[in-house]
């Protein structure tokens, strides 16, 4: 994914109260991913560590800097700091740019916002929303619920009812986030967020129904537009040559961008509560976030119980009385 110096002007509610002073100039040219930083040394003429292929920011100081110089140095810092290839400038809490920096980047093609933001919220506001436009993503096949506020992604071969076990969640209260296609995006290290394509809305398609629009069917209270990924419940065919897991004390995971992500593995047979279940796993995995593993708890109580009675055994068997 690319992002346009247009692109920030143009988001919804202009969040970061851009406007441009250079006009069209340089607005279709293509911003780097999430380094963003103050000019440093170069407007003091030391280029040895400059870094051009960043979004730069002229803020308070760096104004007033550029303001104390004569007409003769400013040109030169200016002409200085703008010869490099730079995606775009950043001016911040409104300030007046100073002369010659409108004209040289004109000419350079270098876009110049202002923002009327200060420096510091200006960087709090765009460092989240670069992350997000240049983060790792990709597609998946599944579905995606909030089940009691655990992101379930379930998945499956075609057909085997993933769509149709959201809408029994959807049904019983739960919301729905992505169905059939869910474009999961890491943040940071180890967050997955899933969410739906723009274009399939929440409507989902029931074999046999067709396309049914959730929240009119049910409400804007039914659905949400992302969620992190928790859990992936994975729906199987039941074959008897298998040995499902029984305990919960063996654990599987999947690795999604690099994201390790707990996997339950789910056999499918007649009579089977899917629904039941999936609430369930969403339940045990709070647990288990909160400290609590009953599967391990349990195991531990057991082991304990049967060393009593060994102990107790071993005892009698020594009473030769």
């Amino acid at each position: 994914m690319t992002l346009r110096a247009r692109d920030l002007l143009a988001r919804r509610g202009n969040p970061l109260e851009l406007e441009s002073l250079t006009g069209e100039t340089g607005l279709d040219r293509t911003l780097p991913d999430t380094d963003i930083s103050s000019p440093g040394l170069v407007l003091a003429g030391y280029t040895g560590r400059f870094v051009p292929d960043r979004l730069h920011v002229l803020g308070e100081t760096e104004i007033s800097y550029l303001g104390s110089l004569t007409d003769e140095a400013r040109r030169a810092s200016l002409i200085t700091f703008l010869s490099f290839d730079l995606p775009c400038v950043f001016i911040t809490k409104g300030q007046s740019p100073p002369e010659p920096l409108l004209t040289v980047a004109r000419e350079r093609g270098i876009p110049v916002l202002r923002t009327r933001l200060k420096t510091a919220e200006f960087y709090r506001q765009i460092k989240p929303l670069l992350e997000s436009a240049y983060a790792p993503r990709t597609t998946l096949h599944g579905s995606l619920a909030d089940v009691y506020g655990v992101g379930l992604l379930f998945t499956g071969r075609s057909g085997i009812g993933k769509s149709e076990c959201v809408l029994d969640l959807v049904e019983r209260g739960h919301r729905l986030v992505a169905d059939d296609v869910v474009i999961a995006t890491r943040r940071g290290n180890g967050i997955l967020i899933g969410h739906g394509h723009e274009l399939a809305g929440h409507h989902m398609e029931i074999r046999g129904v067709g396309l049914i629009d959730i929240p009119a069917l049910f409400g804007i209270r039914a659905v949400r537009q992302q969620k992190r990924i928790e859990v992936v419940v994975h729906l199987g065919e039941w074959n008897e040559t298998q040995d499902p897991e029984r305990t919960g004390l063996t654990r599987q995971e999947i690795t999604i961008l690099d994201v390790k992500v707990p996997k339950m593995v789910v056999p499918l047979n007649p009579g089977k509560n899917l629904t039941v279940i999936s609430e369930v796993v969403a339940m045990n995995h709070l647990l288990r976030v909160s400290g609590v593993d009953s599967a391990a708890a349990f195991n531990d109580r057991l082991i304990r119980k049967m060393k009593e009675k060994r102990g107790l055994r071993e005892y009698l068997e020594e009473d030769y009385e």
